[in-house]
Protein backbone atom coordinates (compact mmCIF):
# COMPACT_ATOMS: atom_id res chain seq x y z
CA UNK A 1 0.00 0.00 0.00
CA UNK A 2 0.89 3.22 -0.85
CA UNK A 3 3.60 2.37 -3.14
CA UNK A 4 4.02 4.69 -6.36
CA UNK A 5 4.05 3.13 -10.21
CA UNK A 6 6.86 4.16 -12.04
CA UNK A 7 7.96 3.62 -15.96
CA UNK A 8 10.66 1.91 -16.40
CA UNK A 9 12.64 2.78 -19.70
CA UNK A 10 11.05 4.58 -23.02
CA UNK A 11 7.89 2.65 -23.49
CA UNK A 12 7.61 5.07 -26.99
CA UNK A 13 4.01 5.66 -28.30
CA UNK A 14 2.43 4.10 -24.75
CA UNK A 15 4.13 6.67 -22.79
CA UNK A 16 3.34 10.07 -24.76
CA UNK A 17 -0.12 8.77 -24.69
CA UNK A 18 -0.30 7.93 -21.21
CA UNK A 19 1.20 11.24 -20.53
CA UNK A 20 -0.91 13.22 -22.64
CA UNK A 21 -3.81 11.85 -20.20
CA UNK A 22 -2.32 13.31 -17.70
CA UNK A 23 -1.13 9.94 -16.11
CA UNK A 24 2.28 11.07 -15.15
CA UNK A 25 4.98 8.41 -13.60
CA UNK A 26 5.23 9.90 -10.26
CA UNK A 27 0.93 8.76 -9.77
CA UNK A 28 0.32 6.27 -6.34
CA UNK A 29 -1.13 2.91 -7.91
CA UNK A 30 -4.32 3.70 -6.67
CA UNK A 31 -4.50 6.58 -8.40
CA UNK A 32 -3.08 5.60 -11.71
CA UNK A 33 -5.84 2.73 -12.06
CA UNK A 34 -8.61 4.64 -10.99
CA UNK A 35 -7.70 7.40 -13.93
CA UNK A 36 -6.89 4.48 -16.39
CA UNK A 37 -10.64 3.73 -15.44
CA UNK A 38 -12.19 7.13 -15.52
CA UNK A 39 -10.63 7.47 -19.33
CA UNK A 40 -11.67 4.57 -20.63
CA UNK A 41 -15.21 4.77 -18.97
CA UNK A 42 -15.70 8.40 -19.41
CA UNK A 43 -14.03 9.48 -22.44
CA UNK A 44 -10.46 11.16 -22.86
CA UNK A 45 -9.05 14.64 -22.12
CA UNK A 46 -9.77 16.91 -25.43
CA UNK A 47 -5.89 17.55 -26.38
CA UNK A 48 -5.00 13.83 -26.71
CA UNK A 49 -5.79 14.40 -30.40
CA UNK A 50 -4.89 17.55 -31.12
CA UNK A 51 -6.35 19.16 -34.17
CA UNK A 52 -5.90 22.44 -36.34
CA UNK A 53 -7.01 25.40 -35.36
CA UNK A 54 -7.12 26.33 -39.14
CA UNK A 55 -9.50 23.21 -40.09
CA UNK A 56 -12.84 24.19 -41.35
CA UNK A 57 -15.35 21.71 -41.66
CA UNK A 58 -19.35 21.29 -41.78
CA UNK A 59 -20.90 20.30 -38.65
CA UNK A 60 -21.47 17.09 -39.88
CA UNK A 61 -17.94 16.38 -41.01
CA UNK A 62 -16.70 17.78 -37.25
CA UNK A 63 -19.48 15.10 -35.42
CA UNK A 64 -17.56 12.50 -37.79
CA UNK A 65 -14.47 13.43 -37.16
CA UNK A 66 -15.03 13.86 -33.19
CA UNK A 67 -16.37 10.26 -33.06
CA UNK A 68 -13.37 8.84 -35.46
CA UNK A 69 -10.99 10.33 -32.79
CA UNK A 70 -13.10 8.93 -30.40
CA UNK A 71 -13.03 5.73 -31.06
CA UNK A 72 -9.48 5.64 -32.32
CA UNK A 73 -8.96 6.72 -28.34
CA UNK A 74 -10.81 3.85 -27.63
CA UNK A 75 -8.50 1.22 -29.29
CA UNK A 76 -5.92 3.38 -27.77
CA UNK A 77 -6.58 3.22 -24.34
CA UNK A 78 -7.77 -0.76 -24.44
CA UNK A 79 -4.36 -1.01 -26.33
CA UNK A 80 -2.92 0.80 -23.34
CA UNK A 81 -4.65 -0.52 -20.95
CA UNK A 82 -3.54 -4.33 -22.11
CA UNK A 83 0.24 -3.47 -22.27
CA UNK A 84 0.10 -2.13 -18.83
CA UNK A 85 -1.88 -4.91 -17.05
CA UNK A 86 0.79 -7.21 -18.92
CA UNK A 87 3.77 -4.96 -17.62
CA UNK A 88 2.14 -4.91 -14.03
CA UNK A 89 1.44 -8.89 -14.29
CA UNK A 90 5.44 -9.80 -15.14
CA UNK A 91 6.25 -7.11 -12.18
CA UNK A 92 4.14 -9.29 -9.70
CA UNK A 93 5.50 -12.62 -10.73
CA UNK A 94 9.47 -10.81 -10.21
CA UNK A 95 8.42 -9.08 -7.02
CA UNK A 96 7.09 -12.53 -6.18
CA UNK A 97 9.06 -15.50 -7.12
CA UNK A 98 8.04 -19.12 -6.18
CA UNK A 99 8.89 -19.96 -2.88
CA UNK A 100 8.48 -23.90 -3.45
CA UNK A 101 9.58 -26.61 -5.93
CA UNK A 102 7.84 -27.95 -9.66
CA UNK A 103 6.15 -30.85 -10.65
CA UNK A 104 5.29 -31.56 -13.77
CA UNK A 105 2.41 -33.71 -14.22
CA UNK A 106 0.63 -34.72 -17.45
CA UNK A 107 2.20 -31.34 -19.22
CA UNK A 108 1.12 -29.66 -16.45
CA UNK A 109 3.62 -27.40 -14.58
CA UNK A 110 2.83 -27.24 -10.78
CA UNK A 111 4.06 -25.24 -8.30
CA UNK A 112 3.99 -26.74 -4.42
CA UNK A 113 5.60 -26.27 -0.72
CA UNK A 114 6.48 -29.32 0.61
CA UNK A 115 7.43 -29.05 4.37
CA UNK A 116 7.68 -30.95 7.77
CA UNK A 117 7.40 -34.54 8.28
CA UNK A 118 4.73 -37.15 8.96
CA UNK A 119 1.85 -38.29 7.84
CA UNK A 120 0.81 -36.25 4.94
CA UNK A 121 -0.97 -33.11 4.88
CA UNK A 122 -2.24 -31.86 1.51
CA UNK A 123 -3.50 -27.88 1.46
CA UNK A 124 -6.01 -26.67 -1.20
CA UNK A 125 -6.75 -22.71 -1.61
CA UNK A 126 -9.50 -21.51 -2.63
CA UNK A 127 -10.87 -19.53 -5.91
CA UNK A 128 -8.47 -16.47 -6.64
CA UNK A 129 -6.22 -17.16 -4.11
CA UNK A 130 -2.92 -18.87 -4.12
CA UNK A 131 -0.62 -20.69 -1.34
CA UNK A 132 0.88 -17.82 -0.03
CA UNK A 133 -2.87 -17.65 1.68
CA UNK A 134 -2.42 -21.13 3.84
CA UNK A 135 1.67 -19.39 4.43
CA UNK A 136 0.36 -16.08 5.73
CA UNK A 137 -2.37 -17.36 7.72
CA UNK A 138 0.37 -19.63 10.14
CA UNK A 139 -1.41 -22.47 9.02
CA UNK A 140 1.20 -24.68 7.22
CA UNK A 141 4.12 -23.65 9.91
CA UNK A 142 1.44 -24.82 12.38
CA UNK A 143 0.95 -27.95 10.77
CA UNK A 144 4.15 -28.89 9.66
CA UNK A 145 5.46 -29.19 13.30
CA UNK A 146 3.73 -32.67 12.75
CA UNK A 147 2.82 -33.58 9.90
CA UNK A 148 4.68 -33.15 6.35
CA UNK A 149 2.63 -30.76 4.36
CA UNK A 150 2.07 -30.21 0.66
CA UNK A 151 0.65 -27.03 -0.55
CA UNK A 152 0.10 -26.81 -4.15
CA UNK A 153 -1.06 -23.40 -6.33
CA UNK A 154 -4.40 -25.33 -8.21
CA UNK A 155 -3.47 -24.82 -12.06
CA UNK A 156 -3.73 -21.05 -13.11
CA UNK A 157 -3.07 -19.57 -9.46
CA UNK A 158 0.18 -18.41 -8.01
CA UNK A 159 2.77 -20.17 -10.16
CA UNK A 160 1.27 -23.17 -11.78
CA UNK A 161 0.06 -23.41 -15.17
CA UNK A 162 -3.32 -23.84 -16.52
CA UNK A 163 -3.72 -25.14 -19.92
CA UNK A 164 -6.70 -24.20 -22.09
CA UNK A 165 -6.75 -27.67 -23.47
CA UNK A 166 -8.05 -28.62 -20.30
CA UNK A 167 -11.73 -28.60 -18.65
CA UNK A 168 -10.17 -27.88 -15.16
CA UNK A 169 -13.63 -28.58 -12.60
CA UNK A 170 -12.88 -30.38 -9.70
CA UNK A 171 -12.66 -33.64 -10.95
CA UNK A 172 -10.20 -33.01 -14.12
CA UNK A 173 -8.22 -31.02 -11.06
CA UNK A 174 -8.42 -33.99 -8.43
CA UNK A 175 -7.00 -36.70 -11.15
CA UNK A 176 -4.34 -34.14 -11.79
CA UNK A 177 -3.08 -33.90 -8.19
CA UNK A 178 -3.66 -37.58 -7.44
CA UNK A 179 -0.92 -37.91 -10.49
CA UNK A 180 1.05 -35.69 -8.78
CA UNK A 181 1.25 -37.22 -5.05
CA UNK A 182 1.79 -40.37 -6.58
CA UNK A 183 5.00 -38.81 -8.66
CA UNK A 184 6.27 -37.75 -5.47
CA UNK A 185 5.73 -41.61 -3.95
CA UNK A 186 2.49 -40.33 -1.58
CA UNK A 187 -0.39 -43.39 -1.19
CA UNK A 188 -2.32 -41.60 1.21
CA UNK A 189 -3.16 -38.10 3.25
CA UNK A 190 -5.32 -35.88 4.82
CA UNK A 191 -7.10 -33.53 2.34
CA UNK A 192 -7.80 -30.02 3.42
CA UNK A 193 -9.57 -27.48 1.08
CA UNK A 194 -10.66 -23.88 1.86
CA UNK A 195 -13.53 -22.92 0.00
CA UNK A 196 -13.11 -23.72 -3.91
CA UNK A 197 -10.53 -26.07 -2.72
CA UNK A 198 -13.45 -28.33 -1.04
CA UNK A 199 -14.78 -29.34 -4.16
CA UNK A 200 -11.66 -30.68 -5.30
CA UNK A 201 -10.81 -32.11 -2.05
CA UNK A 202 -14.54 -34.02 -2.24
CA UNK A 203 -13.71 -35.12 -5.71
CA UNK A 204 -10.33 -36.66 -4.79
CA UNK A 205 -13.10 -38.30 -1.78
CA UNK A 206 -14.97 -39.78 -4.55
CA UNK A 207 -12.70 -40.31 -7.03
CA UNK A 208 -9.61 -41.87 -5.45
CA UNK A 209 -11.18 -43.14 -1.80
CA UNK A 210 -7.90 -45.53 -1.43
CA UNK A 211 -5.64 -41.96 -2.06
CA UNK A 212 -8.44 -39.89 0.68
CA UNK A 213 -7.73 -40.74 4.34
CA UNK A 214 -9.89 -37.73 5.64
CA UNK A 215 -10.95 -35.18 4.71
CA UNK A 216 -11.51 -31.34 6.46
CA UNK A 217 -13.37 -29.16 4.71
CA UNK A 218 -13.21 -25.00 5.33
CA UNK A 219 -16.09 -22.78 3.81
CA UNK A 220 -16.81 -24.79 0.59
CA UNK A 221 -19.97 -24.16 -1.41
CA UNK A 222 -21.62 -27.88 -1.74
CA UNK A 223 -25.31 -27.57 -2.87
CA UNK A 224 -26.94 -24.94 -6.21
CA UNK A 225 -28.09 -22.34 -4.80
CA UNK A 226 -29.49 -18.27 -6.05
CA UNK A 227 -26.36 -16.68 -6.88
CA UNK A 228 -26.26 -12.85 -7.86
CA UNK A 229 -22.86 -12.07 -8.05
CA UNK A 230 -22.30 -15.57 -10.16
CA UNK A 231 -22.63 -13.66 -13.37
CA UNK A 232 -20.78 -11.01 -13.69
CA UNK A 233 -17.92 -12.96 -11.40
CA UNK A 234 -18.15 -15.32 -14.41
CA UNK A 235 -17.79 -12.68 -17.06
CA UNK A 236 -14.56 -12.81 -18.13
CA UNK A 237 -14.39 -15.99 -18.56
CA UNK A 238 -16.53 -15.48 -21.62
CA UNK A 239 -14.57 -16.05 -24.98
CA UNK A 240 -13.59 -13.18 -27.07
CA UNK A 241 -15.18 -10.47 -25.11
CA UNK A 242 -14.34 -11.89 -21.63
CA UNK A 243 -10.51 -12.37 -23.04
CA UNK A 244 -10.51 -8.12 -23.62
CA UNK A 245 -12.09 -7.48 -20.17
CA UNK A 246 -9.77 -9.31 -18.48
CA UNK A 247 -6.82 -8.03 -20.31
CA UNK A 248 -8.05 -4.30 -20.09
CA UNK A 249 -10.70 -3.08 -17.49
CA UNK A 250 -10.93 -6.16 -15.02
CA UNK A 251 -7.30 -5.80 -13.41
CA UNK A 252 -7.99 -2.18 -12.41
CA UNK A 253 -11.31 -2.54 -10.86
CA UNK A 254 -9.56 -5.91 -9.04
CA UNK A 255 -7.71 -3.00 -7.59
CA UNK A 256 -10.22 -0.12 -7.01
CA UNK A 257 -12.55 -3.51 -5.18
CA UNK A 258 -9.66 -5.36 -2.86
CA UNK A 259 -11.10 -3.66 0.12
CA UNK A 260 -14.45 -4.00 -0.33
CA UNK A 261 -13.78 -7.79 -0.91
CA UNK A 262 -11.59 -8.12 1.90
CA UNK A 263 -14.14 -6.60 4.20
CA UNK A 264 -16.48 -8.97 3.09
CA UNK A 265 -14.41 -12.16 3.22
CA UNK A 266 -13.16 -11.22 6.45
CA UNK A 267 -15.90 -10.09 7.88
CA UNK A 268 -17.55 -10.00 10.82
CA UNK A 269 -13.60 -10.24 11.80
CA UNK A 270 -11.46 -7.88 11.02
CA UNK A 271 -8.39 -8.25 8.31
CA UNK A 272 -5.63 -9.42 9.69
CA UNK A 273 -2.72 -8.01 9.90
CA UNK A 274 -0.67 -10.82 9.18
CA UNK A 275 -2.47 -11.59 5.90
CA UNK A 276 -0.54 -8.18 4.45
CA UNK A 277 1.50 -10.54 3.64
CA UNK A 278 -0.96 -11.94 0.86
CA UNK A 279 0.62 -10.87 -2.56
CA UNK A 280 -2.23 -9.29 -3.76
CA UNK A 281 -1.07 -7.74 -7.35
CA UNK A 282 -0.54 -11.44 -7.99
CA UNK A 283 -4.01 -12.28 -7.98
CA UNK A 284 -4.84 -8.71 -10.16
CA UNK A 285 -3.27 -10.60 -13.32
CA UNK A 286 -5.17 -10.94 -16.31
CA UNK A 287 -3.98 -14.94 -15.96
CA UNK A 288 -5.34 -15.57 -12.62
CA UNK A 289 -8.46 -13.58 -13.25
CA UNK A 290 -9.49 -15.51 -15.96
CA UNK A 291 -9.17 -18.92 -14.01
CA UNK A 292 -11.02 -17.30 -11.14
CA UNK A 293 -13.79 -16.22 -13.50
CA UNK A 294 -13.85 -20.02 -14.73
CA UNK A 295 -14.11 -21.30 -11.60
CA UNK A 296 -17.10 -18.52 -10.50
CA UNK A 297 -18.98 -20.10 -14.13
CA UNK A 298 -18.82 -23.59 -12.48
CA UNK A 299 -19.39 -23.33 -9.08
CA UNK A 300 -23.42 -24.08 -9.70
CA UNK A 301 -23.49 -26.24 -12.21
CA UNK A 302 -20.42 -28.68 -10.04
CA UNK A 303 -22.47 -28.53 -6.67
CA UNK A 304 -25.71 -29.83 -8.89
CA UNK A 305 -23.29 -32.69 -10.29
CA UNK A 306 -21.64 -33.53 -6.95
CA UNK A 307 -24.49 -32.74 -4.03
CA UNK A 308 -26.66 -36.39 -4.65
CA UNK A 309 -22.72 -38.36 -4.42
CA UNK A 310 -22.15 -36.57 -0.83
CA UNK A 311 -23.56 -39.52 0.92
CA UNK A 312 -21.06 -41.80 -0.83
CA UNK A 313 -17.92 -40.65 0.97
CA UNK A 314 -16.92 -43.20 3.67
CA UNK A 315 -13.89 -41.72 5.06
CA UNK A 316 -14.22 -39.46 8.34
CA UNK A 317 -14.97 -36.00 7.11
CA UNK A 318 -14.55 -32.81 9.35
CA UNK A 319 -16.96 -29.48 8.36
CA UNK A 320 -15.49 -26.34 9.49
CA UNK A 321 -17.11 -22.98 8.70
CA UNK A 322 -17.59 -19.45 9.95
CA UNK A 323 -20.90 -18.72 12.11
CA UNK A 324 -21.27 -15.46 10.25
CA UNK A 325 -19.47 -15.81 6.65
CA UNK A 326 -21.45 -13.48 4.10
CA UNK A 327 -20.14 -15.34 1.35
CA UNK A 328 -21.91 -18.74 1.63
CA UNK A 329 -24.38 -19.64 4.49
CA UNK A 330 -23.06 -21.85 6.97
CA UNK A 331 -26.27 -23.38 7.84
CA UNK A 332 -27.37 -23.93 4.03
CA UNK A 333 -23.80 -25.59 2.84
CA UNK A 334 -22.12 -26.82 5.68
CA UNK A 335 -24.22 -28.28 8.38
CA UNK A 336 -26.26 -29.43 5.23
CA UNK A 337 -23.54 -31.38 4.34
CA UNK A 338 -22.98 -32.67 7.93
CA UNK A 339 -26.48 -34.41 7.68
CA UNK A 340 -25.59 -36.03 4.39
CA UNK A 341 -22.70 -37.31 5.21
CA UNK A 342 -22.36 -40.14 7.97
CA UNK A 343 -19.11 -40.19 8.76
CA UNK A 344 -18.74 -36.48 9.74
CA UNK A 345 -18.40 -33.72 12.47
CA UNK A 346 -19.06 -30.13 12.29
CA UNK A 347 -17.55 -26.93 14.02
CA UNK A 348 -19.33 -23.82 13.34
CA UNK A 349 -16.95 -21.01 14.67
CA UNK A 350 -18.55 -18.17 15.56
CA UNK A 351 -17.81 -14.28 15.15
CA UNK A 352 -15.66 -15.93 12.08
CA UNK A 353 -16.33 -15.01 7.99
CA UNK A 354 -15.34 -16.74 5.15
CA UNK A 355 -11.70 -16.54 5.59
CA UNK A 356 -12.10 -18.91 8.91
CA UNK A 357 -8.33 -20.02 7.86
CA UNK A 358 -7.16 -17.06 8.23
CA UNK A 359 -8.89 -15.84 11.35
CA UNK A 360 -9.48 -19.03 12.98
CA UNK A 361 -6.19 -20.55 12.36
CA UNK A 362 -5.56 -22.86 15.52
CA UNK A 363 -9.38 -24.07 15.35
CA UNK A 364 -8.85 -25.50 11.77
CA UNK A 365 -5.64 -26.74 13.34
CA UNK A 366 -7.34 -28.64 15.50
CA UNK A 367 -10.03 -29.64 13.27
CA UNK A 368 -6.97 -31.42 11.17
CA UNK A 369 -6.17 -32.85 14.14
CA UNK A 370 -9.51 -34.60 15.13
CA UNK A 371 -9.44 -35.58 11.13
CA UNK A 372 -6.09 -37.53 12.14
CA UNK A 373 -7.81 -39.23 14.63
CA UNK A 374 -10.98 -40.36 13.26
CA UNK A 375 -8.75 -42.59 10.77
CA UNK A 376 -7.13 -44.35 13.99
CA UNK A 377 -11.21 -44.74 15.59
CA UNK A 378 -14.59 -45.78 14.74
CA UNK A 379 -16.85 -43.79 12.98
CA UNK A 380 -18.10 -40.71 14.79
CA UNK A 381 -20.93 -38.23 13.93
CA UNK A 382 -21.48 -35.44 15.91
CA UNK A 383 -21.72 -31.71 16.05
CA UNK A 384 -19.86 -29.22 17.79
CA UNK A 385 -20.11 -25.43 17.98
CA UNK A 386 -16.45 -25.08 18.59
CA UNK A 387 -13.09 -26.22 18.32
CA UNK A 388 -10.69 -26.25 21.27
CA UNK A 389 -7.75 -24.27 20.90
CA UNK A 390 -4.38 -25.38 20.89
CA UNK A 391 -1.61 -23.97 22.17
CA UNK A 392 -0.44 -20.81 19.98
CA UNK A 393 2.29 -20.51 17.50
CA UNK A 394 5.55 -18.80 18.01
CA UNK A 395 5.21 -15.31 15.79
Amino acid sequence: MGTRFHWEGNIGPLQAFLLRCNIRRDLPDGQLVSRIVRIIMHGYPRNVFAKSSSAKVGHRDHRSTRFASYAAAGLIALAASAGLNKWLAVRAERRNPARGQFISVNGVRLHYVDQGQGDVLVLLHGNGSMIEDFESSGLIREASKRFRVIAFDRPGFGHSDRPKTTNWTPDAQAALFKAALTQLGITQSIVVGHSWGCSVAIAMGLRHPEQVKALVLASGYYYPSARLDVVPMSFPAVPVIGDLIRWTLAPMLSRLLWPVLLRKMFGPATVPAKFSSFPEEMAFRPSQIGASAAETAMMIPNATKSCSHYPELEMPVVIIAGGQDRLIDADDQSARLHGDVANSTFHRVAGSGHMVHQTATLRLMAAIDEAEGLTKNDRVHGTHEQVPQRSRPAA
